[in-house]
């Protein structure tokens, strides 16, 4: 029997949730499993994904194949390195306490980048609320703000303005057109 470490898809429509288990290669995507291993939610940014390392390892040292995107995860989550770093003890390179501080040593690495991403998505996050709240004051500051109160005096000294500078260019334009006949 070929076992497969696998996701298996959950959720609702445009909504995925998937569980990681391992599974007979022969079953179906969404059948029965030999055990599950973790979870992945690719719904929240960074994606969620919790699994059992230790099991997941124990699998792989089994025998069992990854697909695709569940070696992408694993590889992502450190399983794939701790197989390796497995591999090194067995063969004698490593001693397990130089492993152990291997695997510590970039985890610790990946949760900082993890955690700088978040961070970073936070403070986007509140920069955009931030942008939206002042213009959002800008406009409700504008509708409040009281409507300028014109005289009719004053109206109609410019109405009376714009009539004469009217006046004066309909004025000058026959007489360039005299100057312009004579030349």
């Amino acid at each position: 029997m070929s076992v497969k470490i696998r996701l298996q898809r959950h959720g609702k429509k445009g909504k995925p949730y998937y569980w990681i288990v391992a599974a007979d290669a022969r079953a179906k995507r969404d059948g029965k499993y030999l055990e599950k291993l973790g979870h992945y939610n690719p719904n929240v940014n960074p994606a969620d994904i919790n699994i059992d390392v230790d099991g997941a390892v124990k699998w792989l040292n089994n025998g069992a194949q990854p697909t695709d995107t569940a070696r992408a995860i694993l590889s992502y989550k450190g399983v794939m390195l701790k197989k390796h770093l497995a591999g090194g003890i067995a063969k004698g390179a490593l001693t397990e306490e130089q492993a152990e501080k291997k695997f510590e040593a970039w985890m610790k690495e990946k949760q900082a980048k993890i955690d700088a991403k978040k961070e970073g998505l936070t403070k986007a996050e509140a920069e955009a609320k931030a942008k939206a709240l002042e213009a959002e004051r800008e406009v409700n500051a504008a509708r409040t703000a009281p409507p300028v109160v014109v005289e009719e005096e004053e109206v109609a000294e410019a109405v009376a303005d714009v009539v004469t500078e009217g006046e004066e260019s309909e004025e000058a334009t026959p007489a360039q057109a005299s100057n312009e006949e004579e030349e």
